[in-house]
C-alpha cells in the first residue's frame, strides 16, 4: 500500500471524483455530455468517446489535487493512457489518488435490495489494479427498502469481497447505496448503519476500508462510522440529487466528504470551448469542495 496515498485519503481536505461509469451507464453519461448514440456505432467507439470526455476532465486545470484528493475509474479508463501515461500514473503525478471500480453491476431486486453480480475475475482484476498502481477499489450495491434480511445480505457480500481486496493490498470502498426515493429511507439507513458497525468491529487492526454512502436523511447519522478506527474515510454519493441539493445536505454532516459523479459533470458539454469547459468544471469543483470541508 502507498502510505502517502493512505495518509492523503485519511487526512486531506477535499473530495473524490467518481469517473467510473461502465458499459451500462456510459451512454447516459455521454448523452448528458452532448454525445448521442447516433455518434458511435459500436462499444469500442463509445468507450473511445467516453475516454476523450474523461481525459478532458482530468487534464483540465480545474481538476486539481488542491480540491480533488482521489478519483474512481472504470476498468477501461485504468487501462488507457492520458498524455502517454496510464491514467492511474497520470492522476498520481497530479496528486490525485486512483481507485478502480471492480463490480460487474447489479443483480435483480430481491428482499428490497440489489446485490452485486458475481465478480468471477476478481483476483485477476486486483492483480491488474496493483500493476496499474491503484490505491483501492469500489463496488456498489443498492438498498431500496428497509428490509433487514436484504440489508444484511448486501453488507455481508460487500465485506466478504472487501476482505479479499484487503488481502490483495488494496483499500476497498464499500458502497451500499440507499435509494434516495425509498419510502423508508431513514429506517433503511438505521439498519444499514448497524450492519456496517457489526462488520467493522470484527475487522483486525490492520484491515482498513472506506465507505461510500447515500447522504443520510438524519444529519450525522454516520458519525460513528466516520470515527471508526478501521475506516479510512466515509464519502457520499450524490444519488440523483442535483449538485446544489447534494451540497446542502452534505454540509449538515460533519466529516462526510463528497464522491460525486453526475453532480460533478452535469454542466459540462462536448461543444463548450476549453475556456467555458474549464470554467464550468471549476465552479462545480469549488462548490463540492466547499460542501465537503465547510460544514454548517
Amino acid at each position: 500500500m502507498n502510505e502517502n496515498h493512505f495518509n492523503q485519503m485519511k487526512t486531506k481536505g477535499g473530495f473524490i471524483a467518481a469517473l467510473d461509469q461502465s458499459g451500462g451507464s456510459t451512454p447516459k453519461a455521454l448523452a448528458a455530455y452532448g454525445v448521442t448514440e447516433d455518434q458511435y456505432t459500436n462499444e469500442d467507439e463509445m468507450f473511445d468517446l467516453v475516454h476523450q470526455m474523461r481525459t478532458r476532465i482530468i487534464t483540465s486545470p480545474a481538476f486539481s489535487s488542491d480540491k480533488i484528493i482521489g478519483a474512481i475509474l472504470f476498468e477501461q479508463t485504468m487501462d488507457r493512457e492520458i498524455e502517454g501515461k496510464y491514467t492511474g500514473d497520470y492522476l498520481a503525478e497530479k496528486g490525485v489518488v486512483p481507485f478502480l471500480k471492480v463490480d460487474k453491476g447489479l443483480a435483480d431486486q430481491e428482499n428490497g435490495v440489489q446485490m452485486m453480480k458475481p465478480i468471477h475475475d476478481l483476483d485477476e482484476t486486483l492483480r491488474r489494479a496493483n500493476e496499474r498502481k491503484m490505491f483501492g477499489t469500489k463496488m456498489r450495491s443498492v438498498i431500496h427498502e428497509a428490509n433487514q434480511e436484504g440489508i444484511k445480505a448486501v453488507v455481508d457480500q460487500q465485506f466478504e469481497i472487501g476482505k479479499r481486496i484487503i488481502e490483495a493490498g488494496l483499500v476497498p470502498i464499500i458502497e451500499p447505496e440507499v435509494n434516495i426515493n425509498s419510502q423508508d429511507k431513514e429506517q433503511a439507513e438505521e439498519m444499514l448503519k448497524e450492519e456496517l458497525l457489526k462488520h467493522l468491529n470484527e475487522l483486525s487492526d490492520d484491515q482498513n476500508v472506506m465507505l461510500k454512502l447515500t447522504i443520510p436523511t438524519k444529519a450525522n447519522l454516520y458519525k460513528e462510522l466516520i470515527d471508526h478506527p478501521n475506516v479510512v474515510r466515509v464519502v457520499a454519493l450524490s444519488g440523483g440529487y442535483s449538485r446544489e441539493e447534494a451540497n446542502e445536505k452534505l454540509k449538515d454532516n460533519d466529516g462526510l466528504i463528497a464522491s460525486f459523479s453526475r453532480a460533478l459533470a452535469s454542466d459540462l458539454h462536448v461543444n463548450q470551448s476549453d475556456e467555458e469547459f474549464n470554467e464550468k468544471l471549476q465552479k462545480a469543483v469549488n462548490s463540492i469542495h466547499d460542501a465537503s470541508v465547510n460544514k454548517n
